[in-house]
């Protein structure tokens, strides 16, 4: 486990591990993508539950691609928002394993969000955003991990 050791006379935070020094920038980064993957999962269960309870909630639009009906998407939004918050959580932990599974979890999150536009395309497309920030977020900690 990493144990804080704090700032070295340029200002710069790192912390230590059995092998080596690993930058604040990582540090931080990591924690935002974390976090952001668990708000993300969040956000996905709120549209899943939306969806489950009312169909009345989004308004689809006709002649869509993906036909698919409104609970049908609430339950997949329901089962990948916990995906995405045991991916954030894995990634707390700072594993290899936990960062290839949010980057891809943060890919499938903005494939179904980019499905989901014709139903919710204002949230749809800030939460592609933000799934954008926790890719590269966690490939910006991978560049900090390699440079060490």
């Amino acid at each position: 486990m990493a144990q804080f050791e704090g700032s070295y006379p340029t200002g710069r935070v790192s912390q230590t591990t059995s092998n080596h020094e690993v930058s604040g920038w990582a540090v931080g980064v990591t924690f935002f993508a974390s976090l952001m993957l668990l708000l993300l999962g969040t956000f996905h269960l709120l549209i899943g539950f939306a969806a489950i309870l009312d169909d009345g909630f989004y308004a689809v639009r006709p002649s869509y691609a993906l036909e698919v009906d409104v609970t049908t998407w609430g339950w997949i939004h329901l089962a990948g928002g916990f995906v995405v918050m045991l991916a954030g959580a894995l990634l707390l932990f700072g594993s290899m394993l936990g960062r290839i599974i949010a980057i891809a979890v943060a890919v499938l999150s903005a494939i179904a969000n980019f499905w989901s536009i014709p139903y919710y395309p204002v949230w749809s497309i800030l939460l592609i955003g933000l799934d954008v920030a926790v890719i590269w977020a966690v490939t910006v900690y991978g560049r900090f991990m390699s440079a060490e």
